[in-house]
């Protein structure tokens, strides 16, 4: 059976807000919760973009959900030393409750640095080097390692967990899939792709977890729901390369401004039909996956979890 979580979107809403929803999804009966990890959000009409580790925090005092960041590009903008601090922390506060989500990023958050984007291959193998020094930090031991793209100089996390935070890999295409199944403990995508899930279990990933991630616009017509996920969410139907490679929120304005209403509605479930919105997670779980974390697009967010709750959760 499927687990349904909710996906907390620090692209759209306040540190604050974000806390909100968390203890509003646990009482609507998700069982667990996903966190983006973002510098920037993908457009400046979504608003905000905290400091997921600090919202990671609050979030332990006040739910007592699992948490998955969704995920934390470890490999420009933060050193993967730092993010080993970070995510050793979450996982006191959480209790052991912590997962840590990794991937290869976008530029648009991890240019700020100056530092140069690096093409995908190169990401891939940055990852999992970065993810070699996370685990090493985790065993509380001192660490000193000088690899291809990381220096860490005499090293060691006092504050740990009293197991080391699970690390999954995300992927959208065979190589970073291959990589999931080789180095992490457990994988996520936003697809309902059964082809990807097969490939990771077929590489080595065996029973480890398989996350997926949904959007959809609970409103009161369709017509409402497609006109909030137009405005808030269009840059998720950008083909290809392009949501690794834009730097900024313009420019993912300017890319998404090819996007219409009539796509955003083949996209995402909009409005208020609760057989549409489960179907959209019965895909995921036909598919293979184990968890699934939907978010909810725009302000109506009281609407959004007294719906599932009553209507849409029970046919799941």
């Amino acid at each position: 059976m499927v687990s349904v979580g909710y996906f907390l979107s620090s692209e759209e809403f306040s540190p604050r807000e974000l806390v909100r929803q968390a203890r509003l999804a646990e009482a609507a009966g998700f069982e667990r919760l996903w966190i983006s990890d973002h510098f920037h959000p993908w457009l400046d009409e979504q608003g905000n973009s905290p400091f997921v580790w600090s919202v990671i925090g609050a979030l332990s005092e006040v739910t007592s959900l699992p948490i998955s960041t969704a995920v934390t590009c470890p490999i420009v903008r933060m050193h993967p030393a730092i993010v080993a601090q970070a995510a050793a922390t979450a996982g006191v506060q959480c209790e052991g409750r912590f997962v840590l989500g990794v991937g290869t990023g976008e530029a648009l958050n991890e240019h700020i640095t100056g530092a140069q984007w690096p093409p995908p291959a190169v990401r891939l193998e940055m990852l999992e080097e970065a993810i070699d020094v996370i685990r090493k930090l985790h065993t509380g031991k001192e660490v000193s390692h000088r690899g291809r793209y990381y220096t860490v100089g005499h090293a060691r996390l006092y504050t740990l967990p009293e197991q080391p935070v699970p690390i999954h890999v995300s992927a959208f295409g065979p190589a970073a899939t291959e990589l999931a199944a080789r180095v992490g403990d457990g994988f996520c995508t936003v697809m309902p792709d059964a082809d990807l899930v097969r490939k990771f279990r077929d590489a080595g990933g065996d029973d480890r977890p398989v996350q997926g991630g949904l959007k959809v616009c609970w409103a009161d017509s369709e017509a409402d729901g497609v006109r909030t996920a137009h405005q808030r969410w269009r840059n998720e139907l950008l083909p290809g390369k392009l949501p690794s490679t834009l730097p900024t929120p313009a420019e993912y304005a300017a890319a998404a401004s090819l996007v219409t209403e009539a796509m955003v509605r083949e996209q995402f479930p909009c409005g208020p039909d609760p057989d549409r919105h489960a179907g959209a997670v019965r895909e995921f779980a036909d598919a293979g996956f184990d968890e699934v974390y939907v978010q909810q697009i725009g302000p109506d967010q009281e609407k959004f979890f007294d719906a599932w709750r009553t209507q849409v959760l029970p046919r799941l």
